[in-house]
């Protein structure tokens, strides 16, 4: 073997070498997979997999401001005005299973007011809503039905409407059935009362162009109950909307009159643009004890909605008030709201 033979060798076998060494020094552990956020488009827009889940979340709320006015002297402290902010968040998770649709529900938000009476707030963070729906099945503190009321803002259909209640509802076709049980505890008149329960009943239907509302609660603790009628029809370039309540006695669900009866035309003038005038009677304001009696009273106004663009949105509402509905003090006054709101 020769000289140069042996280098030969030498240099081949010190490549060799170095090159495992070198091959050796970058290996690493093989990066851990990254799951990323996936659209879930199963139960409607917005809604997004939790990772790792089969459980869809959606995530929404608002940012409103507001000024409210009220043309009695005092209405607000020693004003007839009052400027107050409110920001809420909402989550809905949503999830199929073996029993149906699963759905739990959290609301939360708060005001922000020089006078917290205008709100009913002082500024802390509260549950608006929490529930949990399995199919038809529904337990949680929720609006209630009484909730619904005509388009604008000049209807006053309903009293308590907040409740921890459970419910079942069916959905068809063309109708929707429900019946819920209400806890009364606290939301009696003064605060007062026990433990006591509400019944509600509900059927929704949808004949042709309108949709009719039939609904009946009975308060047990004040052995009184109510029942309201709601007609919604889409009639030229608007829906019209027409409502009655009848009282049978004081319930929490309806106390403002003995009976009443109202009426609201959406009138959509643009895309953006939306006019709607309403009214409503109210026959024996008063009460007497438990039952209804005095003088009838009206209410009437206005509301326009004005879309500035896409997510947020103007609300004026203005609104006159005979001075015989309970509370207003023998006084005919206007009151209303001037409302912007960042939804998403």
């Amino acid at each position: 073997m020769n000289i140069k033979s042996l280098l030969l060798g030498s240099a081949a076998a010190l490549a060799a070498v170095s090159g495992a060494q070198a091959a050796d020094a970058i290996i690493a552990a093989e990066p851990e997979p990254m799951e990323y956020v996936r659209v879930c488009d199963a139960f409607g827009t917005g809604y997004f997999y939790i990772p790792g889940t089969e459980t869809c979340l959606k995530i929404g709320g608002y940012v409103r401001f507001q000024v409210d006015f009220d043309s009695r002297d005092g209405a607000y402290a020693d004003d007839n005005w009052d400027a107050w902010t409110r920001g809420r968040v909402d989550f809905t998770a949503k999830s199929d299973t073996e029993l149906g649709e699963l759905t739990g529900f959290i609301a939360i938000q708060a005001e922000a007011s020089d006078y917290p009476a205008a709100t009913g707030s002082t500024g802390d963070f509260y549950f608006d809503e929490v529930y949990l729906q399995l199919g038809g099945f529904k337990a949680g503190t929720y609006l209630n039905w009484w909730d619904k009321g005509i388009n604008g803002e000049t209807d006053s259909l309903g009293a308590t409407t907040r409740m921890t209640s459970i419910a079942y509802i069916y959905t068809g076709d063309a109708f929707t059935a429900g019946l819920q049980l209400d806890e009364l505890t606290n939301v009696e008149l003064g605060g007062g009362g026990g433990q006591d329960f509400g019944l509600e009943a509900i059927v929704t239907a949808s004949l042709g162009a309108a949709s009719v509302d039939l609904l009946g609660s009975y308060d047990f603790a004040n052995e009184d109950g109510a029942v309201r009628a709601l007609v919604s029809a889409g009639i030229g370039p608007g829906t019209l909307q027409l409502a009655g309540v009848w009282a049978s006695g004081y319930n929490v669900y309806y106390n403002a009159s003995e009976w009443t009866i109202a009426a609201s035309y959406s009138f959509k003038a643009t895309d953006k643009f939306t006019i709607t005038p309403g009214v409503q009677y109210f026959s024996n304001v008063d009460l007497d004890g438990d039952d209804f009696d005095g003088d009838d009273a009206w209410r009437a106004g206005l509301t326009v909605d004005y879309a500035i663009t896409s997510g947020l949105a103007m609300k004026v509402s203005a609104q006159w008030n005979d001075g015989n509905r309970r509370g207003a003090g023998d006084e005919d006054y206007w009151d209303g709201f001037v409302r912007l709101q960042r939804s998403f």
